[in-house]
């Protein structure tokens, strides 16, 4: 369904005539075919100003509608008897999502006329009041002429903003509540500006008439690195705009498979972890052989994992992530390429070619890069990979099929060959979820080499070469694997090239890479997919403080400090590891936890810090940078079952942990209230603080923050606290701030690095 409403204002006497060319003209738009509805609204502020509104069943209908005569004529009725239009006097509209994420919400109540002017002043103290609301833009009241209907026609920045606002019980006291009692009954309809030809918006300023659509952060790149970043930013109520390139989803397993460990634990967070699970399969361990003999196994189900690796096709993890992206009320816009921008001090103008040709161009305050390794954002940055691109000699093939041979569910296998001392054959063999499905991974066989007729093959997958076949699949298996194997059912195959190499900026004033547009390392350890989620899981919520305009100068510079050190890391020991059987045999739970991010910190961080009085304080809990560990034991009141740190930290927020045992300074206690309204003052409501009490300790009546006891003292344990303490987790689950005892100063000096533009 289509809806258009038309603003125009009578000139000086002229308002019966507006009634009356509307009156003729009502009655023609009712007999057009595919007309739906048609309404005249007076402006409850403006008497001489009319909306003249329309919906229809379909596109074809109201272009009937606009290119015949009953329009022709109820324009020229108008004409003399209103003042010009202005460009955003005429409103497009749908009932669904159509590019645009702009919501606009009409809300249709019954005033009664002896308490019109009730209805009036608190209108006014509502719309001074949403004013502060995030997401809100305006609203405008308008009424039915002749009744008691008003409709509050209202803005919202995204449908996510306005759904969040929506579905905080508080929102009917602290904003809506001197309207409250004529709410009891109202009617509420939701529309989204239609971005038809000839009725695009233009940009808020005039000198950016050529500007077609306006977002607070654009992302390029809808593969799981740019949907991570569109989920968190949407979380957080930043209108974003995700374009793809490709017209169509990946639909088959030529990515990444192997999930890790703290990917699992952010896809938590984002709510999308039982639907990775249900979708995916486990891989429980792995086996190496060399010339046949098997050199280790390992099981990768170790006690205390929240979460043990998942194998998931890429294609997958990219719909679950879509799916989620769409209840946040974002869709990506496929065939949608960008082909150049500009950056000043105020934002970012982006130019896109779409798949028919015509070019677009947006205007955002930041852009991300998540366009993969060959990324156009990477290059328009002039950023060049530090030391040059490496790439291996090789080419390599890749193939789906069903492999007959006696193995081990769940296990990734590795057979090496060497000579000499030296690898002269190798292949990887991944699980895929069905009965013997396998990804594998080997040598190409010479011919294809040959194809490229003795030039350098390009990185990354090579269409223009032949698709390997199940014959040379067998070859692989025959000479590697044990004997016997047979391969069959042949899905899908390709050649591919290994580049590796890490850019030497992560960005430049508000334009960022994440993932493969960022660094490339081969595809040993399953490193690529899950790195690019950790960048944007790091890089997004600071945007999102950017955005709001709370964020310290330097915060948007601690994305880099933080990823690139990883990064750098990440693709160097990938490199080392394609080509051995194994890094390191001594320790191999603790590679494995290396490979799983579960020992990733950022301790040399500028962001995080501690005050730490006795040597020996906070020991043995996690340190400042390092990811805050999830534990259980804990109870609130009214809570009928055990809860876990996790339910406390959950969120868009910091969160600041206080924590008090019988020994705490009970005037140390009684400052707990105190602090934690300091700090919600001080970073505008961005953090969320608990007490956290041993079961030994009195509990204090005290009015906030919430206390929790730690019923099993894992928490004491854990993070290593006695006496008074407190520990601030980052919204990406990391430790920005630990003292013991309590340091109120320190803190505050610690959350001025990220929220130096709160005041």
């Amino acid at each position: 369904m289509i809806r258009t409403m038309l603003r125009v204002r009578a000139r000086p006497g002229a308002g019966q005539r507006v009634r009356s060319a509307w009156r003729t003209a009502a009655a023609q738009i009712g007999a057009l075919p595919g007309n739906l509805r048609r309404e005249l609204f007076l402006d409850a502020n403006d008497p001489h100003t009319f909306v003249l509104a329309t919906e229809w069943a379909d596109d074809d209908a109201l272009r009937d509608y606009e290119n015949g005569p009953v329009a022709a004529r109820l324009a020229a009725a108008l004409r003399d008897g209103c003042e010009p239009a202005a460009a955003d006097d005429h409103r497009v509209m749908r009932d669904e999502p159509d590019g645009d994420p702009t919501l606009l919400v009409d809300v249709e109540v019954t005033v009664p006329a002896d308490r019109l002017a009730e209805f009036h002043r608190g209108h006014a103290e509502v719309t001074a009041r949403m004013a502060g609301v995030p997401g809100y833009l305006r609203e405008e009241l308008l009424r039915e002429p002749d009744s008691d209907v008003h409709h509050i026609f209202a803005e919202w920045r995204c449908a996510a903003e306005f759904h969040r606002w929506v579905a905080n019980p508080a929102h009917a006291r602290e904003e809506a509540g001197p309207i409250a009692p004529f709410l009891l009954d109202f009617r509420r309809r939701l529309f989204h500006p239609t971005t038809r030809p000839g009725v695009d918006r233009a940009a808020s300023t005039g000198r950016e008439t050529d500007v077609h659509t306006t977002t607070d952060v654009l992302i390029v790149g809808a593969g799981p690195t740019g949907l991570t970043a569109a989920v968190e930013l949407a979380r957080r109520g930043i209108d974003c705009r995700v374009v793809e390139r490709s017209v169509a989803p990946p639909g088959q397993a030529d990515k990444a498979i192997g999930v890790h460990c703290r990917t699992m634990e952010i896809w938590a967070e984002q709510g999308i972890v039982r639907e990775a699970m249900d979708a995916g399969s486990w891989l429980t361990g792995n086996m190496v052989f060399v010339n046949g003999t098997q050199t280790h196994r390992m099981s990768w189900e170790l006690p205390g994992l929240p979460y043990a690796h998942l194998g998931l096709p890429q294609y997958e993890t990219e719909r679950i992530l879509t799916e989620r992206l769409a209840t946040l009320g974002v869709r990506p816009q496929r065939g949608a390429e960008l082909t150049g921008f500009t950056q000043g001090s105020d934002g970012v103008l982006a130019t896109l070619t779409l798949a028919d040709g015509s070019i677009r161009t947006v205007r955002a305050q930041y852009l991300i890069g998540a366009d993969g390794a060959h990324s156009r954002v990477r290059d328009l940055l002039g950023l060049t990979f530090s030391g040059g691109l490496g790439r291996f000699p090789q080419l390599f093939m890749l193939a789906d099929v069903d492999v007959n041979w006696d193995m081990p569910d769940g296990h990734l296998l590795r057979f090496l060959h060497e000579t000499d001392g030296q690898m002269d054959g190798m292949l990887v063999c991944v699980p895929l979820r069905g009965e013997g499905r396998y990804r594998i991974a080997t040598l190409a066989p010479p011919r294809f080499f040959a194809q490229t007729g003795g030039r350098d093959a390009p990185p990354g997958f090579s269409e223009e070469l032949a698709e390997p076949t199940l014959d040379d699949v067998q070859a692989a298996l025959t000479r590697l694997a044990p004997p016997g194997t047979r391969a069959a059912n042949l899905r899908w195959s390709s050649v591919f090239r290994i580049s590796h190499g890490i850019v030497d900026r992560y960005g430049h004033g508000r334009v960022f890479v994440a993932g493969d547009a960022a660094h490339l390392h081969p595809p040993a350890g399953g490193q690529g997919m899950n790195t690019g989620i950790q960048d944007a899981w790091n890089l997004a919520w600071k945007v999102a403080l950017a955005v709001r305009g709370i964020a310290a100068p330097g915060l948007l510079d601690s994305y880099e400090a933080e990823r690139r050190p990883e990064g750098e890391e990440i693709v160097g020991r990938a490199v080392r590891m394609a080509f051995t059987d194994e890094l390191d045999r001594a320790d191999l739970e603790r590679q494995f936890l290396q490979e799983m991010s579960m020992l990733l910190s950022y301790a040399d961080s500028p962001l995080v810090g501690e005050c730490v009085t006795d040597p020996d304080g906070l020991r043995a809990g996690p340190r400042p940078g390092d990811r805050a560990p999830d534990l259980g034991g804990l109870r609130r009141q009214g809570v009928g079952h055990p809860l876990r740190l996790r339910d406390l930290t959950a969120g868009p927020r910091h969160t600041l942990l206080l924590y008090a045992d019988a020994s705490a300074d009970p005037v140390a206690v009684a400052a707990v209230p105190g602090l934690c309204a300091d700090v919600r003052a001080l970073t505008r409501g961005e953090v969320d603080a608990y007490l956290l009490v041993s079961p030994d300790a009195e509990v204090p009546g005290l009015p906030a923050p919430p206390v929790v006891v730690d019923a099993g003292g894992e928490f004491r344990t854990g993070y290593g606290v006695t006496g008074t303490a407190l520990y601030l987790i980052r919204p990406d689950g990391h430790v920005g701030f630990r003292s013991q005892p309590i340091d109120a100063d320190a803190l505050r000096k610690n959350l001025h690095l990220v929220f130096g533009g709160a005041r």
